[in-house]
């Protein structure tokens, strides 16, 4: 399939794209190429496809199930029962429509932590977007759940080839507070052997933080250094409670860090993310939304606005995270955590890219397009999508989304009436974790 787009606002100037396969092949003016299918860019702009760097896509079917409560009784009372009842078909309808949404909203890749890998992948793959889809690990320090967990692991891992090369296969321990030490170890030297990357939540909270230090007597970067996770193939959720020796750290072996702020905001987790710090020390900051549990949206351009005015907030100072600077975070430094040649609109880059309808009161006047983009509109700007060199969404419609939205509703509303009894369960897992991270730290 060959794309010709003609006429689209790149960087502020009128030019044409030639499309070839999964890839871009020339950016000019004027190009005489002859293509299967031409689009007309006049009105609008082009950007490279958004990279959303932490997701739980399926968590689309709890938004607005859990909201305005604090953090453990989200948890305990709504999150942890109603993943209990999930099925894999269930997890596959949430996660289409999570797909969906973001195409909507002009994301072509994402990065996922959740269960039921093949029905997230199966879904993924059929919505045509690109993803690092990490499995999800729980143990809670109990070693018979860990050695069923680590054959999960295998048996999703050796499942992998069935899907095509836009899904890549990652290790999700969801975080040190659920995940024992050998679990971690495992998944280290797994990584390792297989070129995997690890994709875990980290010094999300400040008790999460507090906790670390009175159980392990380290804090939680401390603690992944002390038993060698710390590597380029290591992607950390969230990051905000880290002091600046463990910035070092992070930078010194390569780590990523994606920042989820409206999540943070939501939960009240934190807002203080050192952004500029870690910059300046070298680790590649990427921008997620989190499930939408938690942030109740997969829309990245509101997220690139929401970091760029928490960093000019906290911070008092307006040249904080300027727009430009956010939208690379949504793009280019996606692409470098991922290591995917996606994130920029050049010849030889894989064909990933959104165009942006013009004609709306959020770009007249178009001054600065970027700054129009972060800080006047949001994802309903999104007018076309290519993903990997296909159509997946134009004129703002995708083939197939009323059927999406009506059975994930469906399979939404029939969870949630469905009876739970482990909130008992889930409050005793989380007590006993101190006493079995102790004996583990003996």
């Amino acid at each position: 399939m060959s794309i010709l787009i003609k006429n689209i606002l790149l960087q502020q100037e009128i030019t044409d794209i030639f499309i070839e396969g999964n890839s871009i092949r020339e950016v000019g003016k004027s190009l005489a190429c002859t293509a299967q299918k031409i689009i007309d860019g006049k009105g609008k702009a082009v950007i490279p496809g958004l990279i959303n760097g932490h997701t739980h896509a399926a968590m689309t079917l709890a938004r607005g199930y859990g909201d305005d409560i604090p953090l453990e009784q989200w948890l305990n009372e709504r999150i942890w029962p109603y993943e209990t009842n999930l099925t894999p078909e269930d997890v596959y309808w949430g996660t289409k429509l999570a797909c969906l949404e973001m195409i909507k909203s002009g994301t072509t890749c994402f990065c996922d932590m959740y269960t039921y890998f093949d029905s997230t992948a199966k879904a993924t793959e059929e919505m045509g977007l690109r993803a690092v889809l990490a499995a999800t690990m729980f143990d809670y320090f109990d070693k018979k759940q860990a050695a069923a967990v680590k054959q999960q692991m295998l048996n999703c891992f050796g499942r992998k080839k069935k899907y095509g090369n836009r899904i890549i296969f990652a290790l999700g321990p969801h975080a040190i507070y659920t995940v024992s030490t050998d679990s971690l170890r495992w998944c280290r030297n797994f990584a390792q052997e297989n070129g995997l990357f690890i994709h875990l939540h980290l010094a999300e909270t400040q008790s999460e933080y507090n906790n670390a230090l009175q159980q392990l007597g380290l804090s939680p970067v401390r603690y992944l250094h002390k038993h060698g996770l710390l590597s380029p193939r290591l992607i950390i959720a969230h990051g905000v409670w880290v002091d600046e020796e463990e910035i070092r750290l992070l930078a010194d072996y390569g780590v990523s860090v994606v920042h989820n702020p409206n999540s943070n905001l939501k939960i009240a987790s934190g807002y203080q993310f050192k952004y500029e710090e870690m910059k300046a020390a070298g680790i590649t900051v990427c921008l997620g939304t989190d499930g939408c549990a938690s942030s109740n949206s997969l829309d990245m351009i509101e997220t690139m606005k929401t970091a760029a005015l928490m960093q000019k907030a906290w911070r008092f100072d307006a040249t904080a995270m300027p727009a430009e600077e956010v939208l690379d975070c949504a793009t280019v430094n996606g692409a470098k955590m991922l290591q995917l040649n996606i994130g920029k609109i050049a010849p030889n880059c894989l064909a990933d890219l959104c165009l942006v309808d013009l004609n709306s009161p959020a770009f007249t006047p178009n001054f600065n397009f970027v700054s129009n983009l972060i800080y006047a509109a949001n994802g309903s700007c999104i007018d076309t999508v290519i993903c990997d060199g296909k159509v997946l969404m134009e004129n703002k419609y995708v083939p197939g989304e009323e059927e999406i939205m009506q059975k994930a509703a469906a399979v939404a509303y029939d969870l949630m009436k469905k009876p739970t009894n482990v909130i008992a369960k889930n409050e005793a897992n989380i007590n006993e974790n101190k006493d079995k991270r102790h004996n583990e730290q003996s």
